[in-house]
């Protein structure tokens, strides 16, 4: 489980008086955020979490390092009379940066959680300035969290999204997008990316559960939510990955097999032809021996004839000594 201090940033602008959750957003944010306490302090009891305004007058810190719900309820109930104003991304968060960086054990890694349920403004809405403090907080070891939700809000989060791309390392930064629903903000958060490790579910298994959908976040691999049954998720994943494995390999042999086929028939077509010059050679030498041997019959023909013609003409002489 991780050891971590965090920082949760919390929106108390006017916009988290409306009802798109039951009975208003700042409600539906107060229960996230004590499930988000709950979570991190059972993971390890070592962590430690504070909370922080970032709307009306300014942002302001209202429980550092604490280990105790009593508190976070307390400041959740004040903040709610405080509801006005527009938020301050950038300020919030560079006092949630200088809270962890005093806190007292410096073995807890910092992390910052911040509830976006009004439109970005100022430089909040700038992402050059953004990215600038994204990249500050990764130079120093600072996970940020954004959780997006309220109508509308959670579709404007392009800048969010390089904010996060800017500031993750080895994926420990995240974006959650919760658009109104018939869903808990609770359940939705607890479900994603953001409080898997401290829940003691694998990165792996996650998938892409990160982003939630209008269902809830329902929307899992496999269609299985790992947050419920994180080891038959991942036994999924391991048996997927395994499978793709065994089809990469057969495709491997297959091509093997067809890069060695050409080999193959060049070395038969080399046989052929060797038994066909083969062929020809001892042809050649049956026809050498076949004309010696019309040659050697022609030769005993001839001198056969020429004898018979001597022997004629020696009787043909005798007959005529004979006659005389």
């Amino acid at each position: 489980m991780p050891l971590e201090a965090t920082m949760m940033i919390i929106d108390n602008s006017e916009y988290m008086r409306n009802g798109d959750y039951i009975p208003s957003r700042f409600e539906a944010q107060s229960d996230a955020v004590k499930t988000i306490f709950q979570t991190k302090i059972d993971s390890n009891p070592e962590n430690t979490v504070g909370v922080m305004t970032m709307a009306s007058k300014g942002p302001e810190v209202l429980v550092t390092h604490s280990k105790d719900i009593g508190q976070i309820i307390k400041a959740l109930h004040v903040t709610s009379s405080k509801i006005g104003g527009s938020i301050d991304i950038p300020t919030a968060i560079n006092i949630a940066q200088l809270a962890l960086k005093h806190r007292e054990n410096k073995n807890l890694r910092q992390r910052i959680i911040v509830f976006v349920g009004s439109p970005l403004q100022g430089q909040g809405a700038d992402e050059r300035e953004m990215v600038k403090l994204a990249k500050r907080l990764k130079k120093n070891n600072v996970a940020v969290d954004f959780i997006a939700f309220g109508d509308g809000v959670e579709e404007e989060t392009n800048v969010l999204k390089a904010f996060v791309d800017n500031t993750t390392n080895s994926d420990n930064s995240h974006l959650v997008s919760v658009p109104p629903g018939t869903h808990l903000l609770s359940d939705v958060i607890i479900s994603s990316s953001i409080l898997s490790e401290d829940r003691g579910i694998p990165p792996e298994a996650m998938g892409d559960v990160g982003g939630a959908s209008g269902s809830g976040g329902a929307n899992f691999e496999f269609g299985v939510d790992p947050s419920l049954d994180p080891e038959l998720a991942l036994a999924l994943r391991m048996s997927m990955e395994e499978e793709q494995a065994r089809q990469a390999a057969e495709e491997q042999t297959r091509q093997s097999a067809t890069d060695a086929t050409p080999q193959v028939e060049s070395a038969g077509a080399d046989k052929d032809e060797e038994a066909m010059l083969a062929q020809a050679l001892a042809m050649s030498e049956r026809n050498d021996v076949d004309m010696g041997e019309e040659q050697d019959e022609e030769d005993m023909d001839e001198e056969e004839a020429i004898a018979r013609a001597i022997q004629m003409s020696m009787k043909q002489e005798e007959k005529e000594q004979g006659g005389q």
